[in-house]
C-alpha cells in the first residue's frame, strides 16, 4: 500500500512540475530506441582492462545528460552488464539519457567485505573504486563530443558497494585525475554509506538522492560501523549511511532526497530501479537537471 507521504509528494510533483522532461518527452513515455557498445576506459597492465557499456538514444539529437552507473557486489563482484545493470542502462538511454555502465577494479575478490577484513583495506578499495570511476569520468569527457555529451549534467549512479563509490568519489576521494571544471550534477545512492561526513560543505555538495532501508544489516542506515562489527574487530569502520548523509545537506540547506523504507534490508540497494522508477525521474529532473532547491523526505 502506498503511504500518505509518497502520495502527497507524487501529488505535488505532478501539479508543481507537470510530467515533463529532457527534450520535454512525457517521461512515463520510453521515447527512444537504444544503441549499445561497449569501450575500453583504462589499460591496466597486469590486470583486465575496465571497460564500459555505453547505452545511447538513438535520433536523439544535441548533447545529453550523462548518468554513470556503478554496480554493488561487496567490491568483490558483480559486473556492469548483469540483468539489472544493463536493465537500468537501457531504460534510463530510452527516456533520453546517455547511460554509462562501468566496470571497476574488484580488489576484494576472495578478501570479502566482512568484520575479519582490516579496515584499512576497505577504506582502500571505497579510493580504489573511485578511481577507476574518474578514469571513467575522463574518459567520457574527452570524447564529449563524439558521443554528445552534456558535460555540465553528469550524474552518478550507485548500488551498494557502487554506492560507496560514488559516494566517497563526491565526498571523500581527493581526485586529480580530472580537471577542475568538471563537476558532478546529482547523486543516486541506493544503500550506501560514507566513511567520513567531514567532506561535505557548501561548495562540495550536490543534489543527492539516497535509498535505505532501516534494517540494512550490511551497510548502515544511519551511523553504525559498516556489518555491524564489534569495536574489537579489525573490520571495525563507522560508516554514515543515507539518514546521516541526509541530515548533514539538510544542515547545509543543499537539496537531498530521502527515500527510507522502514524494516527495509539490504534489498534496497536494487529495489528502487524497479519501484522507484517515478521517484529517480522526478529527482534527476527537477533537483539534478532543473536545478530546483528541495529537500524531500518519503518514509515507506
Amino acid at each position: 500500500m502506498i503511504s500518505s507521504s509518497k502520495i502527497k509528494y507524487l501529488l505535488v510533483a505532478l501539479i508543481l512540475f507537470g510530467l515533463k522532461t529532457i527534450g520535454q518527452e512525457n517521461y512515463l513515455i520510453d521515447a527512444y530506441k537504444v544503441k549499445r557498445r561497449t569501450f575500453t576506459y583504462h589499460k591496466l597492465k597486469l590486470e583486465e582492462n575496465l571497460k564500459l557499456d555505453l547505452y545511447r538514444p538513438k535520433k536523439r539529437k544535441g548533447r545529453k545528460p550523462l548518468i554513470i552507473y556503478v554496480h554493488g557486489g561487496g567490491f568483490s563482484g558483480g559486473e556492469r552488464d548483469d540483468k539489472v545493470s544493463a536493465g537500468f542502462s537501457s531504460e534510463m538511454a530510452k527516456y533520453g539519457y546517455n547511460v554509462a555502465s562501468i566496470s571497476y577494479r574488484l580488489t576484494m575478490k576472495g578478501i570479502g567485505f566482512g568484520c575479519n577484513t582490516k579496515a584499512e583495506l576497505k577504506i582502500k578499495a571505497f579510493n580504489e573504486a573511485s578511481k577507476d570511476l574518474s578514469y571513467a569520468i575522463k574518459y567520457l569527457v574527452k570524447r564529449q563530443r563524439r558521443f554528445k555529451i552534456d558535460t555540465s549534467k553528469i550524474i552518478l549512479v550507485g548500488s551498494s558497494a557502487g554506492a560507496e563509490a560514488i559516494l566517497h568519489y563526491a565526498y571523500a576521494y581527493k581526485n586529480t585525475d580530472l580537471e577542475q571544471d568538471t563537476k558532478i550534477a546529482g547523486l543516486i545512492a541506493m544503500a550506501g554509506a560514507l566513511s567520513t561526513l567531514n567532506n561535505i560543505n557548501s561548495e562540495s555538495a550536490v543534489p543527492t538522492q539516497l535509498f535505505h532501508g532501516t534494517k540494512d544489516d550490511l551497510v548502515p542506515y544511519n551511523i553504525a560501523p559498516h556489518h555491524y562489527c564489534k569495536p574489537t574487530d579489525v573490520g571495525f569502520l563507522k560508516l554514515y549511511g543515507s539518514r546521516a548523509i541526509a541530515d548533514k545537506l539538510k544542515i547545509l540547506n543543499k537539496p537531498y532526497f530521502l527515500y527510507t523504507v522502514k524494516d527495509g534490508n539490504h534489498d534496497w540497494n536494487s529495489r528502487p530501479i524497479f519501484e522507484c522508477k517515478e521517484e529517480i525521474l522526478n529527482f534527476l529532473n527537477f533537483s539534478v537537471l532543473k536545478k530546483q532547491q528541495a529537500q524531500t523526505e518519503i518514509n515507506m
